[in-house]
């Protein structure tokens, strides 16, 4: 029998041990806890990546790279189908679901496999010290699995089993430029990660083991047997594949080129993503309106001059949400660039007398059947031409604006008064841009101004609404102002009225179109809208030079006709009924006559002058020469005209009631 007091020296000796045991453990934990406060898990690389832009359905619009060139966007493991999961513990990390990050028969495994052949057969990794090497690569040193082990277990106890599962999803390597399994899918499958089957699903699981040496395009015969190996010698564990599934996908080839990611919209997908935090960003764009404008755009480039571009844009008119946006060529062959041609701003031309005949209605100084002059006249220091250089005479306000008459459309904005045409515009959406130190004038009726694409078709769509404007929205639920009065409702159904009219070369009927040529052909616009879209667009040059031959009638009116063949059709628009005419000219007593010179009469130079002479008409008449008024008393119904040379020159009688006569001749 033990002495009582041999038995109190070894439960103290224990009590100490134990004690000793605790501070030791106590140690350890603190300093663990430390180490974990002072170096945490560095998720700088998984900060790092792209944007996903949406359509109004979900469906990838865009995708943009991270900084640096790598695509990578942020996947979940809820982003993947469950097949994929499966074949991923399965094929790397069986027991991933009950080890604390280090799994130690692994470790043992790739132990006695390193000593028995002398070099690393298997490296005995967890996928939770697959993610730890992800987040910080380093060389493949024993130093290197030491701090894997260590990170491992740090991640285990900082982060739930999926969500370490979403750091390899969103860092494995694909291939080249490409990291995650999102990105994977687009590139190699063109299509979303959660719609791959089992056969895509093992390549994705495959690939990062030797992401070079397995790139499918590359090597498709490496690539494949990789996969087939995951299908079949370590995929025999997944729960969620049957052997069916696996005999189907093994018959499956892999693909034989890499993907374009998806790169619709680009011009706005980067205006959207810019500033932006989230990763995935929704837009009112629609994928397949989206592509069917592009596609238009793109068969247009190819028979446009050199350097030449375009910019399209479709909106719906409730909501005002952009459905197709086309900012240019994007990157390519030195045409639009990176530059969105939507937002550029350019002269109209005749784009926006559509509104200006609204505010002319809606303060009662014409009506569509109101008769006016469209005659040679000078407003001041100001004498504007049709583009034709031409005059009609006599003609009602409607058909002037149907043909896009200058003269009538200067006379009506000198009634109004230059200030309330820009306080409409305004109102409306597009403000006028003016030379710097340049006061609201009468050039503003035939595009004396700035505007956008964008906001040529707000003020479209303002006519098409009743005359209530609301600015275009880009991205859904973005929150508004109410719409605001621009034009009165009755002013803007008769400007829809006036511009229902078919298209030149056939299309969809009942679109009510304008289009607009700026000086010397460097913009050429058509916008139109029915029921329920509104539609514009530009072509030119992006550095304004001219595009000869180009005019909005000839170059951008078919392309409006297609974008609207490609929009559902809606209900025909009510137009308002026709009044009879209400003339503001007098009729002629009688029929006004050039009698001198008649047409085709050839004079002789040197004479000191040629005496012009007319009958019939209403007094004073005005006497022109290729459009240059010839100095005349009033009362006389004669001038006098120097000729400046030999050659041909059109002479030109006015009268007051706004008759014409006119002959060509010759001096020689």
């Amino acid at each position: 029998m033990r002495p009582a007091g041999m038995q109190v020296g070894r439960g103290r000796r224990r009590h100490r041990l134990a004690l000793a045991a605790l501070a030791v453990l106590a140690g350890l934990a603190g300093a663990a806890f430390i180490l974990d406060r002072l170096y945490p898990p560095n998720l700088a690389r998984l900060a790092v990546h792209g944007t996903e832009v949406l359509d109004r359905e979900g469906r990838s619009l865009a995708v943009l790279p991270a900084p640096g060139g790598i695509w990578r966007l942020p996947t979940s493991a809820a982003d993947v189908p469950p097949h994929l999961l499966d074949l991923l513990i399965a094929a790397e990390d069986r027991r991933f679901r009950h080890h604390p990050g280090v799994d130690p028969l692994a470790l043992a495994r790739a132990a006695f496999q390193w000593i028995w052949a002398g070099r690393i057969v298997s490296g005995g990794s967890t996928l939770t010290m697959q993610a730890a090497r992800l987040l910080e690569p380093r060389p493949r040193t024993l130093r290197s699995k030491a701090i894997e082990i260590l990170r491992a277990l740090q991640l285990e106890a900082h982060y739930s089993k999926d969500e370490i599962l979403g750091l390899w999803l969103t860092l494995a390597p694909m291939g080249g430029n490409l990291e995650g399994a999102r990105i994977g899918a687009l590139a190699w499958f063109g299509r979303p990660v959660g719609q791959l089957d089992p056969a895509e699903a093992a390549l994705l699981v495959a690939i990062p083991r030797r992401p070079e040496a397995l790139r499918p395009d590359r090597h498709p015969a490496a690539a494949r047997a990789a996969r087939d190996a995951v299908l079949t010698e370590r995929a025999r564990a997944a729960p969620g594949i049957s052997p069916e599934d696996t005999e189907a996908a093994l018959a499956r080839p892999v693909p034989a080129m890499r993907r374009p990611l998806p790169q619709a919209a680009p011009h706005l997908a980067r205006e959207l993503a810019r500033g932006a935090t989230e990763v995935r960003i929704a837009s009112t764009l629609s994928l397949p309106l989206q592509r069917a404008a592009e596609a238009i755009a793109g068969r247009a480039l190819r028979e446009l001059p050199e350097r030449a571009s375009l910019a399209m844009l479709v909106a719906e008119l409730e909501t005002r949400e952009v459905r197709a946006l086309v900012g240019g060529e994007f990157g390519a062959n030195g045409r639009a660039g990176m530059l969105d041609l939507t937002r550029a701003v350019r002269s109209p031309g005749s784009a926006l007398k559509p509104a200006l005949y609204a505010l002319a209605f809606e303060a009662g100084i014409a009506a569509p059947e109101t008769l006016l002059a469209d005659l040679p006249r000078r407003f001041g220091g100001y004498a504007p031409e049709n583009f034709d250089r031409g005059f009609a005479g006599r003609i009602t306000v409607a058909d002037a604006l149907r043909q896009s008459l200058n003269l009538p459309a200067v006379a009506l904005l000198a009634e109004l008064g230059p200030l309330r045409f820009v306080a409409a515009l305004k109102a409306a959406g597009a403000p006028p841009r003016l030379p710097p130190g340049q006061d609201p004038s009468l050039p503003l009726a035939l595009g004396g101004m700035g505007t956008t694409l964008r906001e040529l078709v707000a003020v479209h769509a303002a006519l098409a609404d009743q005359g209530r404007a609301r600015p275009l929205l880009f991205r859904p639920g973005e929150t508004v102002a109410a719409a605001r009065p621009a034009f009165a409702p009755r002013a803007a159904e008769q400007v829809a009225g006036i511009l229902v009219n078919p298209f030149p070369g056939g299309g969809p009927q009942g679109i009510a179109w304008k289009t607009g040529t700026s000086w010397g052909g460097r913009d050429a616009w058509a916008v139109g809208y029915d029921a329920r879209h509104v539609a514009g667009v530009w072509v030119g040059r992006p550095d304004g030079t001219p595009l000869p031959g180009a005019t909005g009638a000839r170059t951008a009116l078919p392309l409006l006709a297609q974008l609207f063949e490609r929009l559902p059709p809606a209900p025909r628009r009510a137009l308002p009924a026709r009044t009879a005419p209400a003339p503001m000219l007098a009729e002629a007593v009688d029929r006004l006559r050039l009698v001198f010179p008649p047409p085709g009469a050839v004079l002789e130079e040197g004479v000191p002058h040629v005496t012009l002479r007319a009958s019939g008409g209403r007094r004073p008449l005005t006497f022109l020469v290729d459009g240059r008024p010839v100095p005349a008393e009033p009362a006389k119904r004669e001038a006098a005209w120097r000729p400046e040379g030999p050659g041909f020159y059109r002479v030109t009688v006015l009268d007051a009631a706004g008759s014409v006569a006119r002959a060509e001749v010759r001096v020689r």
